[in-house]
């Protein structure tokens, strides 16, 4: 936070102190029904909070995520952290991955390599990366199918990451296997 919205913030608190004080005193002979009025605001604040906090995975479960336009482009909206969100079907099994022009392969999580069917454990960790949160460890792997939307591609390699990731990366491997790549109006749109 900013010395100006701490400023803000603590205006807006003692302002609203300075309210509620002076309602109590307007109200002194009925406190339990403004008792009763305080608990109501209370738990309707709480729940706007709550709501407000919640606000990046219920947009993310319910704003769209990708579509497919008639001419076969793929359009992902920009969600709130300003990243672009894919699913693909990984093995047949959905997988989500942050488009990162920045990799240069796909990197899979290690609890999405789990979810493919992949033993994180087993894998023989051969490779390095810069990332930037240092060097970490990677497996090559190769994925037997990736599928985006009616395009199924077979034997596509990939690293699982060694270190601890929030997410798998769609990197550059996968991601120059479309003809265009260009991001207008909040959208990055794929053409293949």
């Amino acid at each position: 936070m900013s010395t100006d919205q701490i400023m803000q913030a603590t205006f807006l608190t003692l302002m609203g102190g300075a309210i509620f004080v002076s309602y109590l005193v307007s109200q002194r002979g009925r406190m339990g029904k403004v008792a009763q009025q305080a608990s109501i605001w209370g738990l309707i604040f709480i729940g706007a909070i709550g709501a407000i906090g919640l606000w990046g995975d219920i947009s993310r479960d319910v704003l769209p995520r990708q579509s497919v336009t008639s001419g076969g482009d793929i359009v992902l909206p920009q969600q709130a952290d300003g990243h672009y969100y894919i699913r693909l079907g990984v093995n047949d099994v959905p997988v989500d991955f942050v488009i990162d022009t920045g990799a240069s392969q796909i990197v899979l999580s290690q609890q999405d390599a789990q979810r493919i069917g992949l033993d994180p454990d087993t894998l023989r960790y051969l490779g390095s990366a810069s990332t930037a949160n240092g060097i970490v460890q990677t497996a090559p792997v190769t994925l037997d199918r990736v599928t985006l939307g009616d395009v199924t591609e077979t034997r596509v390699p990939a690293v699982v990451n060694g270190g601890d990731m929030f997410g798998s990366l769609l990197g550059m491997s996968y991601l120059s296997r479309f003809s265009n790549i260009q991001i207008r109006d909040g959208e990055l749109v794929l053409t293949r």
